[in-house]
């Protein structure tokens, strides 16, 4: 028999060590996957949102169309994946008509798309609950212990992309919010104000992610990294940082320069923990340089006009506003709701963008329920 040379072997999976997107490490999967097991017509992964108690969908490979876009459920509303979340194990259902009667939204469109079993693992991290891996057949009974010990495999597989890439994020956070610590500044940016204004952009990009064609993935980094926006405000002295009255012009340039101290510290960190390779850092660059741009051209730093300026950075600039207006400061009481819109209203199409205004205003019944959730804490 001819031996093989030593490197003529490509792995099936090697496509997956490649610096590429999670969902196109997804789509791959679900084709490799698709040549021994045709059936596979849907592989999906929620994550977990502690603070909310919802589950988001985060990444899907369909055949045609994606059943569940830019949706999220609270958990504990579905008894069916509370019982995989308790007992920690997989769940195989080979009929999927014994949920006829669920009348939830995600159970409906799931059928819609013609699926008829699923498989279902948890993904944990260190014990904690991290979200779902979600393989979904267009036929019944098919789910044998010969699929299921395949699947289960390239779950666990997936798993591991995922919460190494989401846990990277994390440690990017962590670190950035440290370095604050350690600098000793402080503004008036609060836990509870990145809570709600992370949530407000997420609101944002869901609403606009038909036009400017923004998928679960996109929308959910916009999440997680609107926090850092203010990031460069670590190099702004406390002279001027909590000065609480009128800044001279001279203040006002060096204010003005957090934005691009903060990409430089972005750059650092990124560099320093060797995660230059995460998934969309470009827009976690483009937030924290380019949210006080204005559509008009009268922002900075730079002076970007309109589409010139990162639809993220668009985004992030409405909710941070919105949620600056609503919230008491030293120097200014908390605006109401209406207060706040009208003035949204006013700069819409000069210094905001005018969808991002829009998308706000047209969700505010979702704006107040993160509101009441991540309500102010004035006495600790």
């Amino acid at each position: 028999m001819e031996q093989r040379p030593v490197f003529d072997y490509s792995g099936h999976l090697s496509r997956l060590n490649e610096d590429i997107p999670l969902s196109d490490k997804l789509d791959y999967l679900r084709k490799i996957i698709n040549q021994r097991f045709p059936f596979i017509h849907r592989i999906a992964i929620a994550l977990y949102d502690p603070k909310s108690g919802n589950l988001k969908t985060f990444l899907q490979s369909n055949e045609d169309g994606a059943p569940l876009n830019h949706y999220e459920y609270p958990l504990v509303k579905s008894s069916s994946l509370m019982a995989i979340l308790n007992t920690g194990r997989p769940r195989v259902v080979n009929d999927l008509s014994i949920f006829d009667k669920d009348n939830k939204e995600h159970s409906e469109r799931i059928k819609a798309m013609g699926n008829q079993a699923s498989f279902t693992l948890p993904m944990f991290l260190n014990g904690d609950f991290f979200g779902f891996v979600f393989y979904n057949s267009v036929e019944k009974h098919v789910f044998n212990d010969e699929c299921l010990h395949y699947l289960e495999l390239v779950g666990h597989l997936l798993s591991l992309a995922v919460i190494n890439e989401v846990s990277n994020i994390r440690t990017l956070l962590s670190a950035i919010k440290t370095a604050r610590d350690i600098s000793y500044h402080r503004d008036y940016e609060t836990g509870s104000h990145l809570d709600r204004m992370s949530r407000y952009a997420r609101i944002i990009a869901m609403a606009l992610s038909e036009k400017y064609q923004l998928d679960d993935e996109f929308v959910e980094y916009i999440f997680m990294f609107s926090p850092l926006h203010d990031i460069g405000k670590i190099g702004i002295s406390d002279a001027i940082l909590l000065k609480p009255g009128k800044l001279t012009e001279t203040e006002y340039d060096e204010m003005k320069a957090h934005t691009q101290k903060g990409r430089v510290i972005i750059d650092n960190i990124l560099e320093n923990f060797g995660l230059e390779s995460l998934t969309h850092i470009q827009l976690l660059r483009n937030i924290a340089e380019y949210h006080h741009e204005a559509v008009n051209g009268s922002g900075y730093p730079h002076g970007l006009k309109g589409n010139e300026i990162p639809i993220e950075s668009r985004i992030v600039a409405v909710a941070d506003i919105f949620d600056a207006l609503t919230s008491r400061r030293p120097y200014k009481d908390a605006w109401t709701n209406a207060e706040a819109f009208a003035m949204l209203k006013k700069l819409a199409g000069d210094k905001l963008d005018e969808d991002c205004v829009n998308a706000l205003l047209n969700n505010r019944t979702a704006v107040e329920e993160i509101q009441i959730r991540f309500k102010e804490d004035y006495y600790g």
